[in-house]
């Protein structure tokens, strides 16, 4: 089970993400070390659990944090993204903004 800080940063990146998206449809769930980003699928509807791991923050140390990409083989890439949450958020979106439109 998440820690209550760790549970605390995926609700601040969540809202950063919400905030620079223009959208409230990405998610966050903490994984470990992790924070993974996640989209609605195709077709889904906001009642729907179903949906895509598309990033991962991942901390290094105290509020520093790297960024990788979720490719279509299931790899993880890495970006070119270190610093603390809100510049990281504003990074990955930034290079993944198709994979943030939601699906209407």
């Amino acid at each position: 089970m998440p820690t209550f800080e760790v549970q605390r940063r995926a609700a601040e990146l969540e809202r950063q993400l919400a905030t620079l998206t223009g959208h409230q449809r990405a998610r966050v769930k903490p994984y470990g070390k992790h924070l993974l980003i996640q989209m609605h699928r195709d077709g889904g509807d906001d009642n729907d659990d179903s949906f895509d791991t598309i990033a991962r923050l991942t901390e290094l140390a105290r509020n520093s944090y790297s960024a990788a990409f979720r490719s279509h083989t299931g790899r993880w890439e890495p970006l070119p993204a270190i610093g603390d949450l809100a510049t990281v958020a504003d990074l990955v979106v930034s290079l993944l903004g198709p994979y943030f439109e939601p699906i209407t």
